[in-house]
């Protein structure tokens, strides 16, 4: 248990890793679940929904639990009713942008999914011989000396048994035809997915404020932030409570213990907004340095961009940041 949780550690703080093994391990999910679990009925009434059922509902399942496990989906939430309801474009805008963020990453097992499942064929071949649609019907077995015999038992051509009137010859071509639909939309969808993410990435990167090696300390620092923050809390919090209990038990006044007050969780709570006139790398940082610097006229704040914008939509290279490690 310790070794898998080092290694999911390491994936959580690197984000391409993390994404390389969530998709990894929901292939290797899907080649269990379809050798184990799935069993095609091969019933004119069910074919389809059971083979759509088990294409695309696990792949739902997938995407909601992408959206929990995400630490920015409980930034964005946590507290969202009893904040201030003043509307604005930015705000909009600023939400609008984080909820990409959000889906982009948790599309990444659904999609892993449904293309896996589509490259074995299993799902899809069980699905397609249950359609009632004569014209497509007609297309897969026109031609063959036993097209009508084949139409009537397509639904079950899956399971290869109980089948009279339709040669072998005709059973397998009918089945290869399906298959090779089926591997044709799955590499398409990988296609589609790795051009859209390599385009989004180049944008991304083109509009970044801040040059390579900023970004790249700036993704350190988010990390160690996030880990460090735990072991702090877990530290402080743990004192808190040899306090409280040493001062009930022993019936004696409890010791001073400087606390965050609630205001000051709410700000470090919530997501990052970039501003090109401060020098900050999270919401801890710009708190830390608003609130407990000292004014000194003689030494200048370094900045990292010099402009008059008051910041609030983030940069979409700068989306890491809030991300930290995956868990509620």
């Amino acid at each position: 248990m310790d070794k898998f949780k080092t290694v999911l550690n390491i994936a959580n703080q690197q984000t391409k890793l993390g994404i390389g093994v969530v998709a990894l391990l929901t292939a290797g999910g899907e080649q269990i679940f379809s050798s184990v679990v799935f069993k095609c009925p091969c019933s004119p009434k069910l074919n389809f929904v059971y083979g759509m059922v088990f294409l695309l509902v696990p792949a739902l399942a997938l995407l909601l639990l992408g959206y929990i496990i995400n630490k920015k989906t409980w930034k964005l939430l946590t507290g969202l009713c009893h904040r201030d309801r003043s509307c604005s474009w930015r705000r909009f805008v600023a939400a609008g942008t984080v909820l990409v963020q959000i889906s982009t990453t948790a599309m990444v097992a659904p999609s892993s999914w449904v293309a896996v499942a589509l490259l074995s064929g299993n799902y899809f071949e069980c699905a397609m011989t249950g359609v009632n649609v004569s014209a497509y019907k007609e297309n897969l077995c026109g031609g063959k000396p036993s097209a009508e015999q084949c139409q009537k038992e397509l639904f079950r051509l899956p399971c290869g048994k109980g089948i009279s009137g339709v040669p072998e010859a005709d059973k397998d071509d009918v089945l290869l035809t399906l298959r090779a639909q089926s591997q044709i939309l799955g590499w398409l969808l990988i296609a589609s997915i790795m051009l859209s993410n390599l385009l989004l990435s180049c944008l991304a990167r083109c509009s970044s404020p801040i040059s390579y090696l900023q970004l790249k300390f700036w993704r350190i620092y988010a990390q160690e932030e996030s880990c460090m923050i735990d072991s702090f809390s877990a530290k402080h919090a743990k004192e808190l409570a040899e306090r409280n209990l040493k001062s009930f038990f022993n019936q004696t006044p409890p010791e001073d213990i400087q606390t965050p007050s609630k205001k000051a969780w709410e700000k470090i709570s919530s997501l990052y907004k970039f501003s090109s006139k401060g020098h900050h790398y999270s919401t801890l940082h710009h708190f830390v340095e608003s609130n407990h610097q000292e004014v000194d006229s003689s030494l200048m704040r370094m900045a990292s961009v010099k402009s008059n914008d008051s910041g609030g939509v983030n940069p979409p290279v700068l989306g890491f940041v809030d991300e930290g490690q995956m868990g509620v």
